[in-house]
């Protein structure tokens, strides 16, 4: 069953790969119709959460952030096929680095890096579009599929120039390994911890929230610089990206220092253009402890 399921999504992958982005996005038109017009796809999920965040508008705000979210969710499903079939220089003609000057010098000093971003814009074109803008060698984290051809496949296609795709189970290994040259990880670090035990707590978007801990981790052990990508949506299917520095020495912060400047900026973010964040995801699972007394 995985290799039929493999071979159809070898299909996909090829028509998307005939199809020039005018004729792609057509689907894209076709997925935010039957996502949001027709079968409500986490419709309650992405309201809730709209209504939790971003407090005092109204319905009619709402539904337009909405309605924007559900068109670049297509858009992201479109551009992530695309993907698989596009060159690192067609990638990076759509998704420039800009700003990369404190990056660069952290090369320069010989010191790694660790980038994080929130699902906010094209997140995943991010370590494809790496290997020939920076200095630094690209190391992405991922989770690995449960289809073994699919996961296989993705390894071998999503992976360009000198960039390295490695598992988030594998995650101590990998910054403790040497990679012959100062290294950048990139790791996407809004989502919500599988448990109250690996979680940082912070205030975001009105609301208390568990974040991960790991970057701010493993950034304060190897003093590893931090830089928040700023993924700016440029116009369809283009896309910038800002290297803003969080801390270029974290072995001075605070407990949770780090994690709170990454999850503001971020904020600061979303508010701007909220339609580019992921409101489907079920930020707010995990609940906060009460203090005991």
């Amino acid at each position: 069953m995985d290799y039929l399921v493999y071979l159809l999504f070898r299909a996909f992958v090829a028509l998307f790969r005939l199809m020039p982005f005018r004729m792609a996005y057509l689907f894209s038109d076709l997925i935010f119709f039957i996502t949001y017009r027709l079968t409500g796809y986490r419709r309650k999920v992405v309201f809730d959460n709209l209504r939790n965040s971003l407090p005092g508008r109204s319905e009619n705000e709402y539904r337009s952030i909405a309605r924007g979210f559900y068109h670049h969710l297509g858009d992201m499903m479109v551009e992530s096929l695309k993907s698989f079939t596009m060159t690192e220089a067609e990638i990076v003609a759509r998704y420039k680095y800009v700003r990369t000057e404190e990056l660069d010098q952290c090369y320069r000093e010989g010191r790694g890096a660790i980038c994080v971003a929130g699902h906010y814009g094209n997140w995943e074109w991010a370590g494809i579009a790496s290997g020939t803008q920076l200095l630094h060698k690209p190391v992405g984290f991922y989770k690995p599929l449960t289809n073994k051809y699919i996961d296989a496949y993705t390894q071998k296609t999503r992976v360009q120039g000198r960039s390295v795709l490695v598992s988030i189970a594998d995650t101590r290994a990998v910054f403790a390994k040497d990679w012959g040259e100062p290294p950048i990880f990139y790791m996407i670090a809004d989502q919500s911890p599988p448990t109250e035990r690996l979680a940082l707590w912070v205030t975001f978007l009105n609301q208390d929230t568990a974040v991960l801990h790991g970057p701010e981790k493993y950034a304060r052990v190897d003093n590893l610089p931090v830089f928040y990508a700023w993924i700016k949506p440029v116009k369809r299917g283009y896309y910038t990206l800002d290297f803003i520095p969080l801390s270029l020495e974290p072995k001075n912060t605070k407990t949770s220092e780090i994690t709170a400047r990454f999850m503001n900026i971020l904020e600061d973010q979303i508010k701007e253009n909220p339609r580019y964040y992921l409101w489907s995801h079920r930020r707010w699972k995990l609940k906060r402890p009460e203090k005991k007394s």
